[in-house]
């Protein structure tokens, strides 16, 4: 399949029109350097939303491996696989997808480096106003609510027209080059499963592809640092993702995902050299609620800080949120209203990270 990613119109100035920057809070990472014991209060969880051992699944790490290599081919019984990945569990992972081991790991340790500039220097690529892009935090829109155990990089990657590199930390040595190709290689990937979920949802390959208008990628890097009472605090909360789909690059050894099923809390253990992806909002509504955005949540441990590249495919502002037409006479009324990404957007920025909110843009009746 050919990639062309590349079209799109020029990024303007202002940001990325999603709503307000969220209120600045303290780097963690940095506050775990000064003081590695303390826990302060604003970290901590409420009761009910602590990571206890004792609530979560006894099928942990049984979320289905999909081998990207037979769906290339667009094997049958793989698509199958797929299908059934996306309707009851929301997540899978890629095994064989072709991204070379160099490549990841140039990219983790390109993060790396990035997290181990001093905070002056962070700073300087903090969020702007009305801008998601940078260094900083999202979701904190009050002084009350409680914090998540993380520090954050988002950045625009794909296509380079959204980039913005006022908040790039283009003083890290080839972090530029490694985000170019790892976001290309993403891209791949990305259409590939694109193409096969629009088969299984009885359209044409490209068809998802076109629905986006402008396919783009965003990327999160993300630090959790090892914290002292790890009981007691997320390194992200609930929720899930706004996008078509996500691909999480994830440490290799350490368990920090978890994914909500069947009423549990389920540990996704790593699959070293795997990618992890899931269903997101945009595809839930594509799709009429068949393929399921899950929610899903990080937690830390005492022992060693983690880090984890997600990418997370987005449509354009100006695309069209809704059930497509062949999802939906087979599969009931249609259950969500139509929506321009943009206004979505604005909605699940506009607040705590907390749970889903696609509940919102139901249709009447539903």
């Amino acid at each position: 399949m050919e990639v062309n990613c590349e079209k799109s119109r020029q990024k303007e100035d202002d940001g990325l029109g999603w709503g307000k920057k969220s209120i600045p809070v303290p780097s963690v990472q940095e506050m775990v350097r000064k003081d590695h014991q303390t826990v302060p209060e604003r970290y901590i969880q409420e009761y009910e939303n602590r990571p206890l051992t004792d609530a979560l699944s006894s099928t942990s790490c049984q979320i289905p491996v999909i081998d990207f290599s037979l769906l290339t081919k667009r094997d049958e019984t793989e698509q199958k696989k797929l299908d059934s990945a996306c309707k009851e569990w929301g997540f899978f992972q890629i095994i064989n997808h072709g991204v070379g081991e160099e490549l990841i790991e140039r990219m983790k340790d390109r993060e790396a480096a990035v997290f181990d500039l001093p905070l002056e220097v962070k700073k300087k690529y903090a969020m702007g106003e009305n801008d998601l892009q940078g260094y900083g935090q999202a979701f904190v829109v009050s002084e009350e609510q409680k914090l998540d155990w993380a520090d954050l990089f988002f950045l625009m990657a794909y296509p380079p027209q959204y980039r913005n590199f006022n908040n790039w930390p283009l003083i890290v040595p080839s972090f530029k080059e490694t985000v170019d190709e790892y976001s290309a290689e993403i891209c791949r990937v990305s259409e590939e499963i694109l193409a096969n979920l629009s088969m299984l949802m009885r359209m044409k390959e490209d068809s998802l592809k076109e629905l986006h208008k402008v396919m783009r990628i965003a990327m999160r890097m993300n630090y959790y640092p090892f914290c002292s009472k790890p009981e007691l605090v997320l390194g992200i909360s609930p929720h899930s993702d706004g996008g078509s789909i996500t691909i999480l690059l994830q440490d290799d050894y350490i368990t920090g995902l978890q994914i909500r099923h069947q009423g549990q809390w389920v540990p996704v253990k790593p699959l070293p050299g795997a990618f992890v992806v899931n269903i997101g909002d945009a595809l839930q509504m594509w799709s009429n609620g068949v393929y399921k955005s899950v929610e899903h949540r990080a937690i830390t441990n005492a022992r060693k800080a983690r880090m984890s590249v997600a990418m997370f495919v987005m449509p354009d502002d100006d695309a069209e949120m809704g059930p497509v037409d062949t999802m939906v006479c087979d599969n009931g009324p249609a259950l969500y209203q139509r929506v321009k990404y943009n206004d979505y957007m604005r909605s699940y920025l506009d607040r705590k990270l907390e749970g889903k909110i696609t509940d919102s843009f139901k249709s009447q009746g539903q």
